[in-house]
């Protein structure tokens, strides 16, 4: 089952504060079983919004996060623990975004980050 953002280059995921503020942020996305996966830093602030209000709005946009479609409402949840899920959703990544996956994995593993990323499962409603 695919979602209308399967191809989009850059998603923009807003996620929502405590006070019901929204923060948008363009993250890449790549299908995964119908839904869309996402990896980030294991401590951002989008990490903890996500894991205190699943809601989430997502859009395609430009790097710079630039709306270019419609917003779709989501629910994001912070995807630990599940056997098999990581390598899986890094394949779809790696995938999607080729060389560029590649790279940012390569230099990552050198800085000692690769290691302490979140993987985001979005699905939308």
């Amino acid at each position: 089952m695919a979602t209308p953002l399967d191809n989009a280059q850059y998603i923009n995921l807003e996620t929502f504060k405590k006070s019901g503020d929204g923060v948008k942020t363009p993250v890449w996305a790549a299908p995964l079983d119908g839904k869309l996966v996402v990896f980030t830093e294991g401590k951002s602030f989008k990490v903890k919004r996500i894991r205190n209000n699943g809601k989430a709005l997502v859009a395609p946009c430009d790097v710079r996060g630039k709306v270019l479609g419609g917003w779709h409402e989501a629910k994001a949840r912070v995807v630990e623990g599940e056997a098999g899920f990581e390598q899986r959703a890094y394949r779809a990544l790696r995938d999607k975004y080729g060389w560029q996956m590649r790279t940012l994995d390569f230099f990552s593993s050198l800085a000692g980050k690769k290691d302490k990323r979140a993987l985001i499962e979005i699905s939308l409603t």
